[in-house]
């Protein structure tokens, strides 16, 4: 099929989005030459962040299209005949994880567990962390995970004096355990959810396949990492949680709404008015809250908003070449093809191609998770870690470097690749 003027418009301005992402450093090394408040400085500052990038870029299509076509109507209708469910699910939950209760909740049920483990506690909760955290998305969604996790590493470690190799290699480990850690059901991954209805998969099948391989590799990983950064680890003094006494039935109740945001993740007119009587609660209990990451939850749907507006013009290119791979090379294409487009995209385009052998269906989404986290676009979840830890002392200076988050990625991503592949070979 002959791309027309519009596909190929998209497919340029992605192009340009994707280059994009691998600059926002140097926007913000840019920035720093203006007076702090001028236009240009807050220009460039707008440019360095990367949540607004497919957004921008997408605002751009969408005047293409309007010039193409000769009516704004055509721009308009493009729009409104797309699915942006996932980013205004991603938005809602990543607001309500992000409440006081739930992370509170969450951190105590990380601390419990390292205590039990015979290490100085700054070592312990981080390899508790970054282990059970990513396997609890399979459970609570992978963006409900992936806000917990940024949340309270940021202030244990990330907020700390570390180094930007420990930075990078966490922020790396992070973003790949969290793409796998969601496979142990078929609910909870974006790119498992694409294809489970329609190849049947349940949690039984995805648990046998995927979810054993997804704990060992997030073990192993962190387990590396750990040993790695050892001495930097305990050089970080714990920090004393004061306790911040939270009623029972306000954390129960938390955690009602988001089971009830889950449970309706594919209904956003039920899930949005389930988080408006949410955001009541929140204002009459804000005593026990901390500020809502109303803001950050907004940049990021607005991230995964434009993802779609111009991913989804991607399919005449993606979908022949889904169609010519087998075996090694669909899992290997798929693990790169993450890197430069969204891996729920990805395996929805494949579960489009008629009679794909149980084999090839493995290869496409085991591919897809593994290489999850190679840069922020990779994952769905992924611009929700960003959003909150490139605020940190680790990354506050020049933003999050996408080469830094590829070469920390690289370790994790080959652990899974051995998991994922080697031990589960598919005909070629």
């Amino acid at each position: 099929m002959s791309p027309g003027a519009t596909e190929v418009l998209a497919t340029v301005l992605f192009a340009v989005a994707v280059l994009h992402t691998f600059c926002v450093k140097r926007f913000a090394h840019w920035a720093q030459r203006y007076p702090s408040g001028s236009i240009q400085e807050n220009l460039l500052h707008f440019l360095a962040e990367t949540e607004v990038v497919f957004g921008l870029w997408s605002a751009a299509l969408f005047i293409g299209i309007a010039a193409l076509q000769g009516s704004v109507h055509a721009a308009v209708e493009y729009v409104e005949g797309l699915n942006f469910t996932e980013p205004k699910f991603v938005f809602v939950i990543m607001v309500v994880a992000a409440t006081r209760p739930i992370v509170h909740l969450a951190e105590s049920l990380i601390a419990f567990v390292a205590r039990l483990l015979p290490v100085r506690e700054s070592a312990a909760f981080y390899f508790t962390a970054l282990t059970l955290g990513p396997l609890l998305g399979s459970f609570i969604t992978e963006p409900a995970a992936m806000t917990l996790l940024a949340l309270l590493l940021k202030r244990r470690y990330f907020d700390r004096e570390i180094s930007p190799r420990f930075a990078y290699a966490s922020l790396g480990l992070l973003f790949v355990n969290v793409s796998i850690g969601g496979t142990l059901t078929h609910f909870a991954a974006p790119p498992v959810l694409m294809v489970a209805s329609k190849w049947n998969w349940s949690t039984a099948h995805m648990f046998e396949h995927f979810g054993w391989r997804a704990a060992c590799a997030c073990v192993v990983s962190t387990a590396i990492v750990t040993a790695s950064f050892w001495k930097e680890l305990h050089a970080l003094e714990t920090i004393p949680v004061k306790p911040r006494p939270i009623p029972l039935w306000l954390t129960l109740l938390h955690l009602l709404f988001l089971g009830l945001v889950v449970c309706f993740a594919h209904h956003p007119d039920v899930f949005f008015g389930i988080f408006m009587v949410f955001l009541g609660l929140a204002t009459a209990t804000r005593e026990y809250q901390d500020g809502l990451k109303v803001r950050e939850g907004l940049l990021v749907g607005f991230f995964l908003a434009g993802l779609v507006t111009l991913g989804s013009l991607q399919a005449y290119w993606l979908k022949p070449l889904i169609q010519t791979l087998g075996g090694a090379s669909l899992f290997f294409g798929a693990t790169g093809l993450t890197a430069i487009t969204d891996n729920a995209a990805l395996t929805y385009l494949g579960s489009l191609v008629d009679g794909i052998s149980p084999d090839l269906q493995y290869a496409l989404v085991a591919g897809a998770v593994t290489g999850g986290g190679l840069t922020v676009i990779a994952n769905a979840p992924n611009p929700a870690g960003a959003g909150i830890l490139q605020t940190s002392k680790a990354f506050a200076s020049e933003g999050i470097s996408p080469l830094g988050l590829f070469l920390g990625a690289l370790m994790p991503t080959a652990v899974a690749i051995v998991f994922f592949w080697l031990l589960h070979p598919v005909p070629a």
